[in-house]
């Protein structure tokens, strides 16, 4: 199988040359920063326009046309919120609690040139901040998750969420305590994957 690089990613999204060159900048950031940070497990890296790029560039079109403010929870390496913000989301707002993390992100938007604001804080104390879209990747069950949205979305807005072949249990158990409207749609990135597009959220 071909390798999927960074043209195979255009290919795949369609977005401009200007968007790509973009990318790629932050693409060489994770790399020269990986072996000092922990970013992304290791055995991804070869394959991290997939297993990261895209994977994170296929909650774009999920996205309202309307929405202007994105929260993203637990931000790690970036994925999905800053490759959400290059890709043209206009207010991307970071919340990491890893320090060492936070100083990368802080990085990786400044050589891609994408306007985003880094808040180096649990996400409970996070500030109050009106979100359109309350995205999350890979960070925790999706009980746990809406009750870190809530705060910034309420009924208001939704939450985008990768999830795994676990994602029937998951929506089992959540509506033991949550209302909500869920819409699932297949991942590009992994067969046993679904996104989760959840709104109308509200506590039981």
């Amino acid at each position: 199988m071909a390798p999927f690089d960074a043209a195979a990613f255009q290919d795949a999204t369609g977005v401009s040359r200007e968007t790509l060159d973009r990318l790629a900048a932050y693409e060489a950031t994770l790399r020269k920063w990986q072996p000092k940070i922990n970013l992304v497990g290791p055995s991804t890296l070869p394959d991290a326009w997939r297993r990261h790029f895209l994977d994170s560039a296929q909650l774009f079109p999920l996205i309202p046309e309307t929405a202007r403010v994105l929260v993203d929870l637990g931000s790690g390496a970036g994925f999905p919120g800053l490759v959400l913000a290059i890709m043209g989301v206009p207010e991307v707002y970071m919340i990491e609690s890893d320090a060492r993390k936070c100083a990368f992100l802080r990085e990786a938007a400044r050589v891609a040139d994408a306007r985003v604001t880094v808040h180096n804080k649990r996400i409970e104390a996070a500030p109050p901040i009106a979100a359109d879209v309350v995205t999350a990747r890979a960070l925790a069950p999706l009980n746990e998750l809406l009750g870190w949205a809530h705060p910034f979305i309420a009924n208001r807005g939704v939450a985008i969420f990768p999830k795994g072949q676990n994602v029937a249990e998951e929506l089992t158990d959540t509506t033991k305590y949550w209302m909500m409207r869920t819409e699932r749609f297949d991942s590009r990135t992994d067969p046993t994957g679904t996104i989760l597009r959840v709104s109308g959220i509200d506590r039981v």
